[in-house]
């Protein structure tokens, strides 16, 4: 069976579903909240959803945060590529949610921040076929340089998904070309896309993400995606759903990509699939509501 494993780790999302995201010096009126797993544990979910096994080989830590994500990883039968670290909780991320779906973040690292040279040493990837790696850690002083170096040193045959995230602006140009060089596939928004290639025609820019590696995909929400391979460019269009909640969509479309990938070893049967899957995540509330597989193979 192939494995997919995330070197972002999990975060715990709180979640308030506001009428509308307030001014500054103003309180938004709160309509619902509730307390979920997300960060890298999103893709996670949407792999073993999709069919494939998963191991998470960020950070753990240790406190209530912590204990809530590993427990998720387990209701998941997602491994843990090495233990918890003993004396820091998980960071947590305020997300507030208006009527139509749309997000918006504020978060805090902790432990998923801290990655190093020996806890990375630890890892066995003898099982694993792909690993991922989301802009967000690479964001964090303390997890980056060790990091990038490890992935530097990935072997050839494990494929390597780089997932710039809305943090690629931040990140060292220097780091981003170290990933987009080991980069197998890239997978971006439109926008993120755009910081990574300089172009803001989607098109292009999927063409220049794609260019020297397997390919790239860039996602356009409710427009679906781009996928481009070796000189090929698909526009794909979404399912169309009424999104209730759009949080965590982009991951479950790179976790059901890499898996569908990973089965079927047609990208665009993968992009096809990730499509249906990431629209069908947003009837749904929460961060990691990924459908089943059978689900999505009923409409593709």
């Amino acid at each position: 069976m192939p494995r997919l494993m995330q070197m972002t780790g999990p975060v715990i999302d709180l979640v308030y579903r506001v009428r509308a995201v307030p001014a500054s010096g103003e309180e938004a009126v709160v309509t619902s909240f509730e307390m979920t797993v997300g960060g890298g544990f999103n893709a996670l979910a949407a792999a073993r959803a999709a069919g494939i096994e998963a191991t998470m080989g960020g950070t753990l830590g240790t406190g209530p945060f912590g204990y809530t994500a590993a427990a998720a990883l387990g209701d998941r039968d997602i491994a843990c590529a090495r233990p918890p670290i003993p004396d820091q909780d998980q960071g947590c991320c305020t997300v507030m949610l208006e009527p139509d779906g749309e997000r918006s973040f504020i978060a805090w690292p902790g432990a998923e921040g801290r990655i190093t040279a020996e806890a990375l040493a630890t890892i066995d990837l003898a099982h694993v076929d792909w690993v991922m790696v989301s802009g967000y850690t690479l964001h964090y002083p303390d997890a980056r340089d060790a990091l990038a170096s490890w992935i530097e040193e990935l072997p050839r045959d494990r494929r390597f998904l780089f997932d710039p995230s809305p943090m690629i602006a931040e990140l060292p140009p220097a780091l981003v070309d170290t990933m987009r060089n080991r980069a197998d596939w890239i997978s971006a928004n439109a926008v993120e896309a755009g910081v990574m290639t300089g172009h803001t025609d989607a098109e292009v820019a999927v063409r220049a993400l794609a260019w020297g590696r397997q390919g790239a995909l860039v996602r356009l929400g409710a427009d679906g995606c781009l996928l481009a391979t070796k000189g090929t460019l698909h526009r794909l269009p979404a399912h169309e759903v009424t999104p209730v909640d759009t949080n965590g969509a982009g991951d479950c479309h790179i976790g059901s990509f890499v898996a569908e990938l990973s089965l079927s070893g047609d990208p665009l049967r993968a992009a096809r699939y990730a499509n249906i899957a990431a629209a069908l995540s947003v009837t749904r509330e929460g961060p990691a509501t990924p459908p089943d597989r059978d689900e999505v193979l009923a409409l593709l």
